[in-house]
């Protein structure tokens, strides 16, 4: 089995057929990231899969400025933290930024790849991102929910019909789009109702570290959020055209 699912991850490293997807499926794509990403009993489980791509975010940003990465920590509450070491300024501050806003980044480029036949391909490098992200796991509730996740991904994998992988790309990019939006709503939340939950804002934490007020850190999430949503706009704004035309 170990050597089937390996042999699907090189094969899924190609173009495919982009997949041809009409205005009802999207519709339904986009009442399936809804579903997911709305109601409390889906988003009890949908939102630990975007809390991972949350610290990943994290993870990433501070590698590429040359921070240590000492590990992440989940919990089944949603919350996360991820470790760094390194002198502070800007630095900190970009691996700080980039938690919030990577679940939109990555839902835009996963709708997409999906719509432009790399579905294949962004199955197979996240199958393989998750199975690395087991090594930065510090705690035993993350390591459950990381490891859910790589079986999930695992199983997509191995079953997914190659004809359908582009559609499920697309549908799992909307998800996390939606979850961005729920997130920062979240989060928008602390500052203005919940303010004793304040330690649990990357916005704040940012503030703390760099000076820059709270507000300002909130904006700049949802600059980034709404850009995502923008971008993912564009390409499923042909599948529209194309339904009206």
């Amino acid at each position: 089995m170990i050597e089937t699912w390996w042999n699907r991850i090189v094969e899924g490293f190609a173009r495919a057929e982009p997949p041809e997807v009409t205005a009802v499926e999207l519709a339904i794509m986009v009442l399936a990231a809804a579903a997911l990403s709305i109601p409390r009993f889906t988003w009890r489980y949908f939102g630990l899969f975007t809390t991972v791509v949350h610290e990943l975010g994290h993870a990433f940003a501070a590698l590429m400025t040359g921070r240590v990465l000492k590990g992440i920590t989940l919990t089944m509450d949603h919350a996360g933290t991820t470790t760094t070491i390194g002198r502070p300024g800007w630095r900190a501050a970009w691996s700080g930024f980039w938690g919030y806003p990577t679940p939109a980044v990555l839902g835009a480029s996963l709708t997409w790849a999906g719509l432009n036949g790399w579905g294949p391909a962004a199955l197979s490098l996240g199958a393989l991102i998750l199975l690395a992200a087991l090594l930065l796991i510090r705690n035993g509730g993350g390591l459950l929910i990381l490891l859910s996740a790589v079986a999930v991904s695992a199983l997509l994998v191995l079953t997914l019909p190659a004809a359908f992988t582009g559609h499920v790309v697309i549908a799992l990019g909307l998800a996390l789009l939606v979850g961005s939006v729920r997130d920062l709503g979240k989060v928008i939340s602390v500052h203005l109702r919940r303010r004793r939950e304040l330690q649990s804002s990357d916005a704040y934490l940012l503030y703390r570290s760099t000076g820059v007020p709270s507000p300002v850190w909130l904006l700049l999430f949802a600059v980034v959020i709404a850009g995502s949503l923008v971008a993912a706009w564009f390409p499923l704004s042909k599948v529209v055209g194309t339904a009206l035309s």
